[in-house]
């Protein structure tokens, strides 16, 4: 019901111009004007609404996930394209120049006012490269950081050039009702961006975290131990997730997201399990203890705490055994009743971490590139591997998290709905896109 609510006001906010000019009228104009009209409301409707579904606002996440909300913002924002690339070109043949005896209003005639039409070209030409730098942003070679910034900038840059050029060159735009709308949802996308950039970081400032310790887990997996410094700590579920900024001002962009690997129930202290991949965690053996620290968080909506089933599988593949292990370990300190079945799968038996605290019946350990001497299971997470590990009582009724790589969460779910399991009790985060 959340998820559909959110939809139906997605849908609400992104056509509400569309639909107040088509009742505010005017004289009728061919088609394909209208039309170019229609495609550059939406486009810019999605636009603007894309800065909120980029604010990691828990109130439109939490229930459908993070992932999937960022999910509609990469989709969106190359459907904007699209509309926007056409929107110009169906105006094509269309009358323009000056005013015209029968057009004193100028609303059949399409201007040729190069102050009008400038901003809208500018704009034009900055959401391609708007676009496009996201999806290819994994295979630049400037810092995710850097890659941040450029990209509210040119975001907040085409949402000004667009009010202007919405309100001064639109037929429908420049009405009053269509004015107030346009300048009422670019406030709250600009809202937004303050929200991200200052009030959320202002809530970090008054609530820092230092470093507790910094520990080696395996040859390129660390612990990250944090405790709260002067409050009371983080009130999070386990399998949430956090940003976190080590060694820098709360105001800083230098941030990364982590999933939290304690339990709530283990008290005030957060722990992280990360894996080196650069940046920030290809320097962690560097930080010191007592380092000043900040969260953003928790988000993620991998929990299982208001879940009824009978049990839980947890599936984790490398470094996905983070939110894993929290929600592992708040059963076990809780007394849930609900019985925990976790299979952890790795390359090599040197990246398994807190092999001996996971050591129990209900754990499986599998290796795709075992020694000779390992006991455990051997191959990737498959179906084959399920189905010797798992029941069928357990496929029909208990609820399955998955954390992992993306080629593993899709065989996994592909065998978990070909075996009778319900879409609605497997749940997974995914943030590996383009």
């Amino acid at each position: 019901m959340r998820a559909l609510f959110l939809i139906l006001a997605y849908l609400m906010v992104l056509l509400l111009p569309l639909g107040l000019s088509w009742s505010l009228g005017g004289p009728p104009r061919p088609w394909h004007q209208e039309i170019a009209s229609g495609l550059g409301m939406v486009a810019y409707s999605i636009i603007l609404v894309e800065f909120v579904l980029s604010g990691r606002f828990r109130s439109i996440s939490a229930g459908i996930g993070m992932d999937v909300t960022m999910r509609v913002h990469q989709v969106m924002a190359r459907v904007a394209l699209v509309f926007a690339l056409l929107h110009p070109l169906f105006y094509q043949g269309s009358n323009s120049g000056g005013p015209r005896p029968w057009d004193g209003t100028r609303q059949l005639t399409l201007t040729t006012d190069l102050s009008v039409l400038v901003t809208g070209l500018i704009a034009y030409l900055l959401l391609p490269v708007l676009v496009l730098s996201a999806i290819a942003r994994t295979k630049q070679n400037y810092r995710y950081e850097a890659w941040r910034l450029m990209h509210g900038a040119i975001a907040l840059a085409i949402a000004a050039l667009l009010l202007h050029h919405t309100i001064t060159a639109g037929r429908y735009g420049s009405q009053l009702a269509l004015t107030t709308i346009w300048s009422i949802m670019a406030a709250v996308a600009v809202g937004s961006l303050l929200f991200v950039y200052l009030i959320e970081p202002m809530r970090q400032h008054c609530q820092p975290w230092k470093v507790e310790s910094v520990r080696r887990l395996t040859p390129r997996q660390w612990e990250l131990k944090l405790r709260p410094d002067g409050h009371d700590g983080l009130a999070f579920q386990a399998g949430q997730f956090a940003w976190l900024n080590i060694g820098n001002s709360a105001f800083s962009v230098y941030e990364n997201p982590f999933s939290i690997s304690s339990a709530p129930a283990a008290g005030p202290e957060i722990s992280f399990v990360i894996k080196e991949l650069g940046d920030l965690t290809s320097a962690l053996e560097h930080i010191k203890q007592d380092t000043r620290a900040f969260l953003d968080g928790p988000h993620g909506g991998l929990t299982v705490d208001d879940r009824t089933e009978a049990g839980i599988v947890l599936v984790a593949g490398g470094v996905g055994i983070a939110p894993m292990l929290s929600i592992f370990f708040q059963n076990r300190l809780t007394s849930d009743p609900r019985p925990v079945k976790l299979i952890y799968g790795n390359r090599k038996e040197s990246q398994i971490v807190y092999r001996e605290e996971l050591a129990a019946e209900d754990v499986v350990f599998t290796l795709s590139e075992p020694k000779e001497d390992w006991n455990g299971e051997t191959g990737v997470i498959d179906g084959a591997l399920l189905d010797r590990v798992l029941s069928p009582e357990q496929y029909s009724q208990w609820l399955f998290v998955l954390c992992g790589p993306a080629i593993m969460m899709d065989i996994v779910e592909d065998h978990l709905i070909a075996r009778g399991t319900p879409s609605h009790r497997i749940l997974s985060e995914r943030f590996d896109y383009d």
